[in-house]
């Protein structure tokens, strides 16, 4: 599994490496522009990532910018919903805006922090990874 984890706070972005390191190979970006540029680069490496963690709050380029930027590039590779990279929403913020913007821009999952191993396990095994306990 190839994923990309993007998260401005350094403590937040380690955990999720280590976390999510045993799955596959991880990159990271610090705010969403970052995110969008990877993200870019896989397709054109033709190793688009799986899965993408995605936290709102960013400087730059936001996590619900970065996701409309993302599902944008997306559809013009002419990916479908079940081809395109599982986006999970990641923020401290779990007011029903921001769960709503996230989901209007197509989201796949949210959560909110501080992520728990299991949570985030249970999450990604929702979007048909088959991943260990």
């Amino acid at each position: 599994m190839k994923i990309l984890i993007a998260e401005d706070d350094f403590v937040s972005r380690k955990i999720l490496n280590t976390q999510l390191t045993p799955l596959g190979k991880v990159d990271c970006a610090a705010n969403g522009n970052e995110a969008f540029i990877a993200v870019k680069m896989a397709f054109e490496e033709n190793q688009p990532y799986d899965l993408i963690c995605l936290d709102i709050m960013m400087p730059e380029v936001d996590g619900i910018m970065a996701l409309k930027k993302i599902r944008q590039l997306e559809a013009q590779k002419g990916l479908s919903t079940e081809t395109r990279s599982k986006i999970i929403m990641i923020t401290a913020l779990s007011d029903k805006n921001h769960v709503m913007a996230a989901a209007q821009a197509n989201c796949d999952g949210f959560l909110v922090k501080p992520i728990e191993k299991k949570r985030l396990f249970d999450e990604i095994r929702k979007h048909g990874f088959d991943i260990p306990e």
